[in-house]
């Protein structure tokens, strides 16, 4: 199948096509872009990136979004990337077992994707998945990040709407993170609202945001029973509302993350493709003296 057969059935829904497109835009950074190139203008879909530490149910929050949806009636694609395994690269955890009750759902499409050493709990071919899935006429895309610390957070980048999801027993780890994490949500979720000390986070939450520039909703949720998830629904169709007006904003904020998030990734491919026998050399010539690891690592970028 050419290329521009591909991107034709991708267009009109064929979700054999994606799934082809994903793949090539995994593998085939190139056949990907011209792929992309078939696709027209980009993001008619809203793009909610759920972000937070390892551990705090954030899968389990996906697919009760999945169930909010689509009782709205829109078509919903989920990205879960998962941590890749160190000896095939593939990702380790494979989400779509968790949302395994969408499977016969031909309204939803969920992939997995292994984030392969990228950075920020996503993976190279994020952005070009999300247009995708966009041209393929999916309304809402939810991304999953990797969990990650306070550094990490691309996410915001190619999102609309930011979810941060913590949980109960973090301690200090909100101190932590006010540089990181508790700068980039729009609206924040203390999920597993059941175990002792939810109320607590809240409060401590709401307090770091009191009298700062802005107050995004701090939401109390149990993706577990399903308690909250309304609120949450609602306070997404908030910025999701801002979106549908034409938002220039919001639009320009993702578009601009994915530009940054192409550009570097294919500077990473480049890289890639020659560091490993070059570092090998130039490895022999620091240890030798011939050079310094500085002035090595320039050559290698060169």
């Amino acid at each position: 199948m050419s290329v521009r057969e591909l991107a034709s059935k991708i267009r009109k829904g064929s979700r054999i096509a994606l799934a082809k497109g994903i793949t090539l835009a995994e593998n085939d950074p190139e056949g990907a872009a011209r792929l992309l190139s078939l696709m027209g203008p980009p993001l008619k879909a809203f793009v909610v990136g759920i972000t937070g530490p390892p551990g705090t149910g954030k899968s389990s929050l996906v697919d009760r979004l999945i169930e909010a949806y689509r009782r709205d009636g829109l078509k919903v694609g989920v990205i879960a990337v998962d941590p890749s395994s160190p000896i095939t690269g593939g990702a380790l955890l494979g989400d779509r077992i968790r949302m395994s009750g969408h499977a016969g759902d031909m309204g939803v499409f969920i992939r997995s994707m292994a984030s392969r050493g990228w950075s920020g709990g996503l993976s190279r071919a994020t952005s070009q998945v999300i247009r995708l899935m966009d041209a393929a006429g999916y309304d809402l895309i939810l991304l999953e990040t990797v969990g990650i610390g306070q550094s990490d957070i691309e996410v915001v980048g190619v999102s609309h709407a930011v979810l941060v999801v913590l949980m109960p027993g973090l301690g200090d780890d909100i101190q932590v993170s006010k540089a990181g994490l508790m700068e980039i949500g729009d609206v924040y979720v203390v999920n597993k609202s059941d175990l002792e000390g939810a109320d607590l986070m809240v409060v401590n939450l709401l307090s770091l945001f009191r009298g700062g520039p802005r107050s995004p909703p701090v939401l109390k949720v149990s993706a577990l029973s399903g308690e909250g998830i309304e609120a949450l629904h609602d306070a997404i169709e908030r910025v999701r509302g801002s979106f549908k007006a034409g938002s220039t904003d919001l639009r320009l904020k993702s578009i601009r993350g994915m530009i940054i998030e192409t550009a570097r990734g294919a500077a990473m491919e480049r890289l890639a493709g020659v560091s490993e026998l070059r570092a090998d050399v130039l490895a022999k010539q620091v240890l030798s003296g011939r050079t310094t690891i500085e002035a090595a690592a320039a050559r290698l970028k060169a």
